[in-house]
């Protein structure tokens, strides 16, 4: 009788849970360079797919979780100290950009700018 081969779970060093952002990214990178070189076998393939798409995921949760951590720098306190505010709040405020614009042709010289 010939025996099966089975195929073996590459190891993790660490639970999902606990891997970092990169160590994660580095698995999903494997795993993609394993189902794009074509000697996996199709249970094989199908097991590194739902891997990587497991690590795609927690990648995913990170970069979000780091946005909301995120915080904007609005400015200068009249003591020097960085005024910031979280991200979350930029999509409410209007860019750099659109206040420069929204103090153009005004037509008076009011001094509030320099240029």
């Amino acid at each position: 009788m010939a025996k099966k081969k089975i195929a073996k779970k590459k190891p993790s060093a660490a639970e999902p849970s606990e891997l970092t952002f990169e160590a994660a990214l580095a698995e999903l990178e494997q795993a993609v360079t394993d189902l794009e070189s074509g000697e996996l076998g199709l249970d094989e393939s199908l097991q590194r797919y739902e891997q990587g798409v497991a690590r795609l995921e927690q990648c995913q949760q990170r970069l979000a979780a780091a946005e909301q951590r995120i915080e904007l720098l609005s400015g200068v306190d009249a003591e020097g100290n960085p005024v910031t505010r979280p991200l979350d709040d930029a999509e409410e405020a209007p860019s750099r950009s659109a206040k420069r614009s929204a103090g153009r042709g005004r037509g008076v010289d009011d001094g509030s700018r320099l240029f």
